[in-house]
């Protein structure tokens, strides 16, 4: 009986070099060759001599009017003339080059439809193919190919596979969403995908095909939702009366959405299931206190908290500010990091163990296999994409499955919420404390520093401090841009002695580091020339300017970030972006920059300007190769295709083998297929 998933070895003409050849395009069995879709299409019907224009690619019809003709040129290359007589009154010259064994084709008197590029100067056309059949017509398919699988074998292949496994085609799109969405049967939308009839076909077929490979995935990712809350997590049963005194005590009204977050994490913990919510916001939303509140729900019902965050002056710096937030409570901090002396450690592992510590704040030391846990109920990952998959899993594993909350201080465009985040519940704070004033951001070109340091100069006099940030530690001569060092001198020499100037790049031991972000803290350095070792995390609220040198090297979310770091206090903020971008794209980013404060509508026009892999890393995207939907430029599908997704794994009828058997056995054979979600 044959399926859709015999190996593509059980087609005629594929032998063991072939089948491997084909595995080059990700091609094993028969499913992977009908949706190895075309990129673009040739319109194949034939034009008449008067529409004709110069350099065109058309389709003429007519009668070989002489035989043919070979010669030859070069080394091993051959020219093939004949005439073709389109009416009464129109010859054109045909030639096609090295495919000599046409000739057998060109019968004198034959009509025929000839597929090439027309020459209107010497009114010639250069054959690119014969077309089957005289009248030509429809639509010819151009595929992705390589040196190993050429287009005609593809082609060749495809028209085999179609003609053999046309019904075993069975719809994958529920009924009612294909009369929803006006989607075609799946096997009408795989044949017009590779052999439309015109162009409305292709597009109504490709429409259709987007639809079904992101709603595919979106189903494999409610999934795998549905069974990691399946999981039996721990219900914490926290005490009410006591967080509510915590959060009563905090220094600051909660905003409403920093309310609605919180109850729908608390919600979370409380039920017997494994919690895997993002927290995103943008920079200063307050996501760290929101963090805080539903740790210290987990310590009342018992069991430890940690945090883990990416960098060591982060997680000192987190450390030192839960430390105040609970130093009227039961809650004992640690901090726990790779510079962590090697008695204090010796110390501090026992009380983990035995769980007289409950709030334990670090790097990836946390996820060390000599740290024993006592029971750790909620695992909070601060950056989360900053972390590999492997280690965001460890600290997962640390204990009986901990309820996770992942925080990201770069708002998640909603194309990567929906693909990259998928299988995770997602909660947005999306509105920024009372007082805080937006941040004027100006972008100006490198020749207008000079004017502009008089006005850092004026900000500095009335008591602030400022960041200058550069791409570089040190001088190189293979890219042209600003060095922190050489910024560093500069600075000096202008500012000190009225003002300290202070160095801070990734180069420097920990101590180092540490001691000069604490200085700058104490305002006892009044500039920091810095890489973007202080892009996340550093809170310093009397830093009210950022500079930026090269600020078109970096991508949208990152300036977010660095801009960031001021406008944490409560006087005014302004972002300075020093740049001379060299092509519309950087100009592109500067006045983007310049236009919103907003980090949502940044990291979409980032994702659309430099795409996922950029953003987050190659490894770090978790956006899957899609073979014909583009999650960005076809969001709005995307979206559907999710809800409809969720109302599919969620109905009564999911459970029902027999009304989803062609679905269910879709996913179970293509199981290889999706993307790994950690």
């Amino acid at each position: 009986m044959t399926s859709l998933s015999d190996p593509v070895s059980e087609l005629a003409g594929v032998g063991p070099k072939r089948a491997q050849a084909l595995r080059s395009l990700a091609i094993e069995n028969v499913n992977d060759l009908l949706t190895y879709f075309p990129f673009r299409y040739e319109d194949l019907q034939a034009k008449d001599p008067t529409e004709l224009t110069d350099q065109a690619k058309v389709t003429l019809k007519g009668t070989v009017a002489a035989a043919p003709v070979i010669s030859r040129f070069g080394r091993r290359k051959t020219r093939l003339t004949f005439r073709l007589l389109l009416d009464e009154h129109t010859i054109i010259p045909v030639t096609f080059f090295n495919q000599p064994w046409l000739k057998d084709k060109l019968e004198v008197g034959k009509e025929l439809a000839v597929y090439g590029r027309f020459d209107a100067k010497r009114q010639s056309l250069s054959g690119m193919k014969i077309i089957a059949g005289a009248d030509g017509g429809g639509m010819g398919s151009i595929y992705p190919a390589n040196k190993e699988v050429r287009q005609g074998t593809i082609q060749k292949l495809v028209e085999s596979a179609f003609e053999t496994y046309a019904p075993v085609i069975v719809d994958l799109i529920p009924e009612p969403l294909r009369d929803e969405y006006r989607l075609l049967h799946r096997r009408e939308m795989i044949h017009d995908m590779h052999f439309p009839a015109s162009d409305r076909a292709a597009q109504a077929a490709r429409r259709t095909a987007k639809f079904e490979e992101f709603y595919l995935f979106e189903v494999r990712l409610q999934v795998v939702k549905q069974q990691d809350h399946t999981l039996h997590g721990q219900a914490l049963t926290y005490d009410l009366p006591r967080l509510k005194d915590f959060i009563a005590a905090l220094p600051y009204e909660l905003t409403a959405a920093q309310k609605r977050v919180v109850n729908e994490i608390c919600y979370d913990l409380k039920r017997p299931i494994h919690m895997n919510r993002l927290l995103q916001g943008d920079v200063g939303s307050g996501k760290t206190v929101v963090a805080a509140i539903a740790m210290y729900a987990a310590i009342t019902a018992g069991a430890q908290a940690a945090l883990m965050a990416p960098t060591e002056i982060l997680a000192e710096q987190h450390a030192n500010n839960l430390a105040k937030l609970f130093a009227d409570f039961p809650v004992n901090v640690a901090l726990l990091t790779g510079a962590t002396k090697p008695a204090a450690r010796k110390t501090l592992l026992p009380q983990i163990a035995k769980g007289t510590v409950n709030l334990i704040v670090g790097t990836h030391a946390l996820i060390q296999p000599e740290v024993d846990y006592a029971d750790l109920g909620l695992a909070v990952i601060d950056e989360q994409h900053r972390f590999g998959v492997n280690q965001r899993q460890a600290l997962r594993e640390k204990g009986q499955q901990p309820d996770v909350l992942a925080m990201t201080a770069t708002p998640i465009p909603r194309t990567l919420a929906i693909t990259a985040y998928g299988e995770m519940d997602v909660s947005v704070i999306n509105e920024l404390p009372a007082g805080r004033q937006p941040i004027k951001t100006s972008w100006i070109r490198s020749n207008q520093v000079d004017s502009t340091l008089r006005e850092v100069k004026a900000e500095l006099s009335s008591g602030s401090q400022a960041y200058v940030v550069t791409p570089l530690i040190e001088e190189s001569e293979a890219v042209d841009m600003k060095n922190a060092e050489a910024i560093y001198e500069r600075f000096k020499e202008q500012f000190e002695p009225t003002y300290r100037v202070g160095l801070l790049h990734g180069r420097m031991k920990n101590d180092e580091k540490n001691a000069v972000m604490d200085a700058f803290k104490n305002n006892e350095f009044q500039v920091l020339v810095a890489t973007t070792v202080i892009e996340v995390g550093v809170d310093v609220p009397n830093a009210t300017v950022m500079m930026i040198y090269d600020a078109d090297h970096f991508g949208l979310a990152q300036l977010h970030q660095l801009r960031g770091r001021v406008g944490r206090g409560k006087k005014a903020s302004a972002c300075i972006l020093i740049a001379d971008p060299k092509n519309e794209l950087a100009v592109e980013r500067m006045t983007t920059m310049t236009s919103t404060n907003d980090g949502f509508v940044l990291s979409q026009k980032d994702l659309e300007l430099r795409g996922p892999g950029d953003i987050l890393g190659k490894k770090q995207s978790g956006v899957p190769d899609f073979k014909v939907g583009d999650p960005v430029a076809d969001l709005n599908i995307l979206s559907v295709a999710q809800q409809a997704a969720k109302e599919t794994v969620a109905s009564p009828n999911w459970a029902d083998k027999d009304a989803n058997l062609a679905l269910a056995a879709f996913l179970s054979t293509t199981a290889h297929q999706n993307t790994t979600m950690d």
